[in-house]
C-alpha cells in the first residue's frame, strides 16, 4: 500500500513552498516521523517527516515550486519483491528474402504505380512474396527523396580583407584561473521574499533616519568584571544584545507611538514587546522574536538569542519564531559596519541599527579621552511617528546604554 507524502502547511499565509533538497533518496528505506525533504517557503525552512516507515518513492524532484497539500512522494509500507517470469526466447520470423527486380514480376498495382509515377522497376526491391513487388515498393520509391548532385565550385575570388568594427571585442569565456566568467543560480524562496518585502518596504513607507552616538565604557566595564561569575552563573556569556533589548523596551514604554503600526486609516498601539533579533544566515536574513521580552532577565534574552539564532543557522526555524513583532534590532557592528540605515520590516513602525565600537576621542567634563563609542540608528515610519519622538526615543536609548544601572533599576 502507497501512503502519500503531503506538503504540510506551516503557516496561515503560506501557500506553496519550493523543495530545496530530497533528504533520503528515492528508492531508499525510510522509518516514521524521520526527515525526508527540506521544504523552503518564503518565511522559514521546515523539514518533512515520513508519514510511515516503507521505501520512498519521489514524484518531485529538488528545486520545483509545491503548493501546499501537495503530493510529492509515496512510501510503500509493504515493499514486495518483484519476481520476474522467465525469460522467453522469441521466434523471429525470417526476413523476407530480397530478389533484384529485374528478376521479379510486379503486381498489377505496382505497374500501373510505376507507369504513373516513372518509377524504373528495374530499381525497385520488391518485398511482397517471392520477391514480388508490390505497390508499397513503388509508392516508397517514388517517394525516396533524389541523391543530392554535387554543387559546382563557385570561381576562385581574389581575398578579401575584413576589419572587424571598432566596438566589437572578444571575450573569454573563463578566467584565468579557468573558472567561468559568470555563473547563474536561482533565487532561494527565502531570499526571493526578503527582496519583494524589502521594495515594500520602500514603497510603502515614509521611512527616515535619525543618528545619535553612546558611549560604551559602563555596559564594558560591567561585562569585564562580571562575566566569569555571569558564565558560571547562567551558563552563558553576558553579550551587548541584552542591553539593548532591554533599553530598547524602557524606550517604547515612554514613547509607545514607536512600538505602534497602522492598521488603513488606524493608529494601532501594541501593549506588548515581542522584540525582533536580526539573525544573519546562509538562506538570508532572518528575524525571529523574542516574545514578550520585557518579562525576560538579561540571561533569559541571552539564552533566548542564542536558541533562535542556532535554529535559524540550521534551518530548523519555523514560521512562529518569525511572525510577528512589535519592533527590531539589528546589529551590523558584527560585521564591521560603522553607520547604516536599517530598512523598516513592515509592519512595525521603527528598527534600531547598532553598528561597531570604535575607540575615539570624546569630550567628557571638558577633558578630552578616549571611550569606546557606538553609533546608532533609528528608521521610522515618519506617517506615525514624528522627528520630536524619534530623537527623543533614540536619546532614551542612550541614555539607558551609557547608565546600564537604570537597566537594572527599571528608573
Amino acid at each position: 500500500m502507497a501512503i502519500e507524502v503531503k506538503v504540510p502547511s506551516v503557516g496561515e499565509s503560506v501557500t506553496e513552498g519550493r523543495i530545496a533538497r530530497w533528504i533520503k533518496p528515492s528508492g531508499s528505506a525510510v522509518k516514521k516521523d524521520e526527515s525526508v525533504m527540506e521544504l523552503e517557503t518564503d518565511k522559514a525552512t521546515a523539514e518533512v517527516p515520513a508519514p510511515a516507515s516503507g521505501i520512498l518513492n519521489v514524484l518531485v524532484p529538488e528545486g520545483e515550486i509545491v503548493a501546499v497539500g501537495s503530493v510529492v512522494a509515496t512510501i510503500d509500507d509493504k515493499p514486495t519483491v518483484n519476481i520476474l517470469p522467465p525469460t522467453v526466447t522469441a521466434q523471429v520470423p525470417p526476413a523476407p528474402k530480397l530478389v533484384p527486380a529485374k528478376d521479379t514480376p510486379l503486381s498489377p498495382a505496382a505497374a500501373r504505380v510505376a507507369a504513373e509515377t516513372g518509377v524504373d522497376p528495374k530499381t525497385v526491391t520488391g518485398t511482397g512474396r517471392d520477391g514480388r513487388i508490390i505497390k508499397e515498393d513503388v509508392v516508397a520509391a517514388a517517394n525516396k527523396p533524389a541523391a543530392p548532385v554535387p554543387a559546382t565550385p563557385p570561381a576562385k575570388q581574389p581575398p578579401t580583407t575584413v576589419i572587424p568594427p571598432r566596438t566589437t571585442t572578444a571575450v573569454a569565456q573563463t578566467t584565468g584561473d579557468g573558472k567561468p566568467r559568470e555563473m547563474r543560480q536561482k533565487m532561494s524562496t527565502i531570499r526571493t521574499r526578503i527582496a519583494q518585502r524589502l521594495v515594500e518596504s520602500q514603497q510603502s513607507t515614509a521611512t527616515l533616519t535619525t543618528f545619535n552616538e553612546a558611549d560604551m565604557t559602563a555596559i564594558s566595564e560591567i561585562r569585564n568584571k562580571y562575566k566569569d561569575k555571569y558564565k558560571e552563573r547562567h551558563n552563558i556569556n553576558l553579550g551587548f544584545m541584552s542591553f539593548f533589548v532591554k533599553a530598547s523596551i524602557e524606550a517604547l514604554k515612554a514613547f509607545p507611538l514607536v512600538n505602534a503600526r497602522i492598521d488603513g486609516n488606524e493608529i494601532v498601539y501594541q501593549n506588548f514587546y515581542d522584540i525582533g533579533v536580526a539573525v544573519s544566515t546562509e538562506r538570508g536574513l532572518m528575524v525571529p522574536i523574542l516574545r514578550d521580552a520585557d518579562k525576560l532577565s538579561f540571561a533569559g534574552i541571552e539564552k533566548k538569542i542564542v536558541e533562535v539564532a542556532v535554529k535559524a543557522r540550521d534551518g530548523k526555524i519555523s514560521v512562529d519564531d518569525l511572525q510577528g513583532g512589535t519592533f527590531t534590532i539589528t546589529n551590523g557592528g558584527i560585521f564591521g559596519s560603522m553607520l547604516s540605515t536599517p530598512i523598516l520590516n513592515p509592519p512595525q513602525s521603527a528598527i534600531l541599527g547598532m553598528h561597531s565600537i570604535q575607540k575615539r576621542a570624546v569630550v567628557v567634563n571638558d577633558q578630552i579621552v578616549v571611550r569606546p563609542m557606538m553609533y546608532i540608528a533609528l528608521s521610522y515610519d515618519h506617517r506615525i511617528i514624528d522627528g520630536r519622538e524619534a530623537v527623543q526615543f533614540l536619546v532614551r536609548i542612550k541614555e539607558c546604554l551609557e547608565n546600564p544601572e537604570r537597566l537594572m533599576l527599571e528608573i
